[in-house]
């Protein structure tokens, strides 16, 4: 494995967490804090991108497809010569992964999975010819992982979760811009999953980060936060 060059891509971490900061409860049922306007919201998010970014607890857990649900957007990106849908990516320090999650069915674009060294071949027994797997070494490091997707032609990347995975992007310094949906209503699980976990956060009680954009979206509110100098200050979708 050798180190991939190139500089990182702008990088957008996105979630929805309750007022008390939980990504998630501990039950079984699906725990939705976002609503249809600020789903819609992400859909033209994820089209302005060229890969979506999960973790793989996230495929484990949640299932997701990571494809962009408007048709009109779908044929933009068409017309402007990119694949209907953004790369999906996800990072495994293990090979557990369903061949049937939805990651590696739904949608027809490319997929990477980023792995550690020894999980490797097992990986790539799971995904089959449906996904590139890549040896990110014995432990993948965000830092590796971000430079070899701007190897691969990756110049905006959309991070949607989990809890570590946003933790790792944060703590590293590798975030551009927060984009932070608070939903109206508390958790209350201590067994819950929060936003981030513990960590060195550049942005701490000496160091601010910059609110760019504050805004409704239905009965949710939207934070964007400027993480970098490449951030600017124009509002979001």
């Amino acid at each position: 494995m050798g180190e991939p060059a190139g500089v990182r891509p702008y990088t957008v971490l996105s979630c929805c967490v309750s007022l008390d900061g939980y990504l998630d409860d501990a039950s079984e049922r699906r725990l939705v804090l976002s609503n249809a306007a600020d789903l819609d919201r992400v859909d033209g998010l994820r089209a302005e991108c060229d890969a979506i970014l999960v973790g793989a607890a996230t495929v484990r857990n949640d299932d997701p497809r990571l494809l962009i649900r408007s048709a009109e957007r779908r044929d933009r990106r068409v017309r402007r010569g990119l694949a209907p849908d953004p790369v999906k990516v996800t990072v495994t320090a293990s090979a557990k992964l369903d061949p049937g999650a939805r990651f590696f069915t739904a949608g027809d674009g490319e997929r990477v999975v980023y792995c550690a060294g020894p999980a490797a071949e097992a990986v790539r027994a799971v995904a089959g010819p449906r996904a590139r797997v890549v040896d990110a070494g014995a432990r993948p490091a965000m830092a590796w992982v971000s430079r070899d997707l701007a190897g691969r032609g990756v110049r905006r990347l959309l991070v949607e979760g989990g809890a570590s995975v946003l933790t790792q992007f944060l703590t590293a310094g590798l975030a551009d811009e927060l984009q932070l949906v608070v939903a109206p209503l508390f958790v209350g699980d201590g067994a819950g999953t929060r936003f981030v976990g513990a960590g060195e956060f550049p942005w701490n009680r000496d160091r601010r980060a910059r609110l760019v954009e504050s805004r409704p979206v239905g009965d949710v509110v939207l934070l964007r936060y400027a993480l970098s100098e490449r951030c600017g200050g124009a509002p979001g979708r």
